[in-house]
């Protein structure tokens, strides 16, 4: 080819690219808007074992048991809801070096349906790096105020002023663990004690701890341990026991009132090792008094993180059990909130949900496997 015709040819193929070039657009990224929520959707925490730096929450439907969305939630992050449910709070922290490094704790704020981040507020480096139990942060009813469980390996708790955007006060609470809200009243809530008593911490207007008052002894710490977990209606909380019985105390007040115990086991239960077990081993519907409860059998000293053989639902009413469900490995249940609630379960073993009806009676009807690595804990809108 002579010069000329390849300077031509050169010329043509540039200007067909230059046409296809202005006729190219590029996809630009973004993030999508979460479809409007269903009492259904769940906010399951997994503490993404093999990576335990880089946790996440995951947003699922549970109503088709598909994948929504993901926030990520950092080093042994506990994530909680705002009580009109707008906002995700993580209280994380992050290492400079990604496993190394300066320590900085956050409070995170995330917006429920965009999942964008809000804000960061700084809090000081004492979160409690565990589990992400149940009660371990802790929204007071007006939105002011988030409580946030600190160890270090001194137990602590840290207010932060939501609607200032700081750390206000840090409440040392020795012996004691965990955050139970009264629903009565948006400045007071209580803890649970390793002695078996109820401490009850009072606010003031500016977050201090202004009345601290301990109850009666609930339950015996060496016969008969408690689970973290608990669930309530209003200020009465249930707790639950190792062997299979339910506890109950009124933390409305400025002192906690102990209530009513009840055995989830009769005497053939009990001969059969019956046993609660998991991280979030029962879910109680008060609207319909049912209770929900991960029991195993042939139980044994430290089964209590056992994974439900059976889920066994009873009529807190009547305190009468009144249908038995395959376990399906769960570690964890949680509640919709609607009339006819259905029940959710996490199996760990394949990092599974799992979904039950409840009426007429308790069945298993649906299992979507390979939600993150270590699910642990489900929170419902």
């Amino acid at each position: 080819m002579r010069n000329w015709q390849k300077s031509a040819a050169a010329m043509a193929m540039l200007l067909i690219g230059n046409v296809h070039a202005a006729d190219f657009v590029a996809e630009q990224v973004t993030v999508g808007t979460l479809p409007p929520a269903n009492p259904a959707r769940m906010y399951v925490s997994d503490v993404a074992i093999s990576h335990i730096v880089d946790g996440r929450l995951h947003i699922v439907d549970g109503e088709t048991l598909k994948y929504q969305g993901v926030v990520g939630t950092g080093l042994a992050g506990l994530a909680t809801l705002s009580p009109d449910r707008t906002e995700i709070y993580v209280a994380t922290t992050y290492l400079s070096r990604l496993n190394r490094g300066e320590r900085t704790d956050t409070l995170d704020i995330y917006d429920s349906t965009t999942l964008k981040l809000k804000e960061e507020i700084i809090i000081p480096p004492k979160h409690a790096q565990a589990l992400a139990y149940k009660g371990v942060i802790a929204v007071t009813g007006d939105g002011r105020f988030v409580v946030v469980q600190n160890a270090t390996p001194a137990s602590s708790l840290a207010v932060i002023d939501r609607k200032a955007s700081k750390h206000v006060a840090e409440i040392p609470t020795p012996g004691c663990w965990g955050i139970l809200m009264a629903r009565s009243t948006h400045r007071r809530f209580t803890t649970v004690c390793g002695d078996g008593t109820l401490l009850t911490l009072t606010l003031d207007e500016k977050g201090i701890a202004a009345d601290q008052q301990r109850s009666e002894r609930l339950f015996d710490p060496d016969r008969n341990p408690v689970f973290t977990q608990t669930e309530n209606n209003g200020d009465e909380y249930l707790f639950l026991g190792f062997y299979g019985e339910i506890l109950s105390a009124n933390l409305g007040g400025p002192k906690a009132v102990i209530g009513e115990r009840w055995s989830l086991v009769d005497e053939k239960d009990r001969n059969e090792g019956w046993r609660p077990g998991g991280y979030q081993p029962f879910a109680w519907h008060p609207g319909t008094q049912r209770l929900y409860v991960a029991m195993h059998p042939a139980g044994i000293e430290g089964s209590h993180k056992n994974p439900a053989t059976e889920i066994w639902a009873f009529d807190t009413s009547t305190r009468i059990r009144i249908s038995r469900a395959p376990g399906e490995n769960a570690v964890a249940l949680a509640l919709s909130k609607e009339e006819k609630p259905r029940l959710f379960g996490i199996d760990p073993l394949t990092a599974g949900l799992l979904r039950y009806e409840t009426v007429p009676a308790l069945k298993f009807v649906q299992r979507q496997d390979g939600f993150g690595e270590a699910p642990i804990l489900i929170e419902m809108h």
